[in-house]
């Protein structure tokens, strides 16, 4: 690879040190780096990254952050179809594999192409209401609907294939990708899946019974979620939240379409760790 865009949050890479030697590093090996600007998200559709001056030959994108910026950049990315490196600034850094003391050995192996590529699977999420759409978005982890107010539960009717499954009250549910499953649908109880299944994760967020459970469908399932009325004195019911980068409230009768989107995220894998080596390390409770 030759031509490369990189997309750094700013927060997490102070003084831009890590973007630096990058940039340099890239200019010492005659590869082309495009550094992108960022903009503000309340005007340009949640994106956070101006990606209209990325060249139609760019080859990767290359994110330093954390795997929040990850997930930002999978949606601002969405219509540019580039795989994803990550270099980890963050915490424990699932999705951006490589850290600071090897990114030049990282960015040499991609200089050679010594890397492969995994396509990770996203949903499509449609809020409606009154039989209109107000709503939309897609999200590489989860979409998460949660209580909208303080100290108070709320309901919602989980269906699949437009038949009943079940009616949470609680604080909400999570639905996640098999991505997101190491994400909050794993601080929920919700089971771990690996990367490349073709699964959705559907759990409760502190359910007000004993017998609610995850449930696991395929991809190809669609999955509507109804917000039931629990409380008449408060219109707005709950929040829905996608990859935590955008909230509608909702309110009761309101309905969320979740459905496998027609787009991937393809990140660059260049170790050769496999996915629970990396469970063990990042969250294991022995290590290697």
């Amino acid at each position: 690879m030759d031509k490369f865009c990189l997309i750094t949050n700013r927060d997490k890479d102070i003084n831009l040190e890590i973007t630096t030697k990058i940039v340099e590093y890239m200019k010492k090996n005659k590869k082309n780096c495009k550094l992108l600007d960022g903009q503000d998200p309340i005007c340009c559709n949640n994106h956070f990254t101006d990606t209209t001056v990325i060249e139609p030959d760019t080859e990767c994108a290359i994110v330093v952050g954390g795997d929040g910026t990850i997930i930002q950049a999978a949606n601002d990315l969405l219509d540019k179809g580039l795989p994803i490196l990550g270099i980890n600034l963050g915490t424990l850094g699932f999705l951006a594999e490589i850290e600071k003391h090897n990114l030049y050995e990282a960015l040499d192996a991609l200089f050679r192409d010594k890397c492969s590529f995994e396509r990770r699977m996203m949903l499509t999420g449609s809020i409606t209401r009154d039989k209109e759409e107000v709503d939309s978005g897609v999200v590489l982890n989860d979409i998460v609907i949660t209580r909208s107010g303080f100290s108070r539960i709320i309901s919602v009717s989980i269906y699949i294939n437009d038949e009943l499954v079940d009616r949470y009250r609680g604080d909400g549910v999570v639905i996640s990708t098999p991505t997101g499953s190491t994400g909050y649908n794993l601080s929920a109880g919700g089971p771990v899946v690996k990367p490349d299944a073709k699964m959705v994760v559907i759990t409760p967020i502190c359910p007000h019974t004993l017998s609610a459970r995850s449930i696991v469908v395929s991809s190809t399932d669609e999955i509507r979620v109804q917000i039931n009325e629990s409380k008449k004195t408060q219109e707005d019911e709950a929040i829905a939240t996608f990859d935590g980068r955008m909230a509608f409230l909702l309110r009761a009768d309101d309905m969320i379409t979740i459905n496998q989107a027609r787009e991937e995220t393809k990140l660059v894998k260049i170790n050769q760790k496999g996915f629970f080596g990396i469970l063990r390390t990042k969250i294991g409770q022995g290590g290697e």
